[in-house]
């Protein structure tokens, strides 16, 4: 969890970084050709990977990397307007999307704690967006919208990981989105700007995303979701110190109050499905479960 929390951290200042030179597409841009080059480097080191790749349910990886690709640039175009805070915040908002959608369209239960948890991520968000107050940054809409996009694509991909090893989902995504990036950038030459000075925070963008699925991928294999999810949330206070100590980003009371509200919401959630799932396990030697976050 510390190289998850690391590489979020390191994602978000390298769009901003670049924010002066580039444009969300660009940043993007580099993002889906950089996870290519390390994607196929790890191929070539071992074959294994590359025989994982399967070209089964073409149409679900195209739906799922859209959304995905949407998700990508409101986030980025979010990190490039608004607050570190905020926009981690919001992400948070995520695991209710996901829930609202499986209930919809996977069949899943709604629950009291699952319930629970999405009324409390709403009040969450409107604290945090206060709509009508002179605070109110109407940007901060994409990142809901955002956050919703990349529900939709975790819904997806709770589908196909059923059949497609990660390796196979993340080459799909990135090979998918290179041109979807490529067509939004409007200057296919822009790497031609890139200078020595933007190494690192361009190294940042193209390595980021791909370490944060390892990294939270084997945080979930090695610890229970009780203990992994409450890690994460330490995002929003660590990214909201680096804002203050080096953006001159204010520390507003609103986006902590609202992250409180869908932190607890969250964690009512993840504890009602332990107690559930330890109900439905009850008496059996079940395996310890692999849960698979969205790429």
């Amino acid at each position: 969890m510390s190289g998850t929390l690391t590489a979020f951290i390191v994602a978000a200042l390298s769009v901003r970084a670049l924010s002066h030179h580039f444009n969300a597409f660009e940043m993007m841009t580099v993002r889906s050709a950089g996870g290519l080059v390390i994607l196929l480097a790890m191929g070539l080191a071992s074959p294994a990977l590359l025989r994982s790749v399967r070209g089964q349910h073409m149409g679900l990886q195209f739906f799922r990397n859209v959304a995905h690709f949407g998700s990508q640039i409101c986030w980025t175009v979010a990190i490039m307007s608004l607050p570190f805070a905020t926009v981690f915040a919001l992400e948070f908002i995520i695991p209710a999307w996901v829930t609202l959608l499986a209930v919809l369209f996977l069949g899943e239960r709604m629950t009291a704690s699952r319930a629970g948890a999405l009324i409390a991520c709403a009040l969450g968000v409107l604290v945090i967006l206060r709509p009508g107050h002179d605070a109110f940054e109407p940007v901060a809409l994409v990142m809901v919208l955002g956050a919703l996009l990349f529900a939709i694509a975790a819904v997806i991909t709770k589908k196909l990981i059923v059949t497609e090893s990660t390796y196979s989902i993340m080459l799909w995504m990135n090979l998918m989105q290179l041109p979807m990036n490529l067509a939004g950038t409007g200057d296919l030459l822009f790497f031609t700007r890139f200078e020595l000075s933007m190494a690192l925070p361009l190294l940042g963008v193209a390595a980021a995303g791909l370490a944060i699925h390892y990294c939270l991928a084997n945080a979930f294999r090695y610890g229970d979701a009780m203990v992994v999810i409450p890690m994460d949330f330490l995002r929003v206070p660590l990214i909201a110190i680096i804002g203050w100590m080096f953006y001159g980003e204010h520390l507003d009371v609103f986006v902590f109050a609202g992250a409180g509200l869908i932190v607890a919401g969250v964690l009512w959630n993840v504890r009602g499905e332990a107690q559930r799932n330890g109900r439905l396990t009850a008496g059996k030697n079940a395996p310890r479960a692999f849960i698979q976050p969205a790429e």
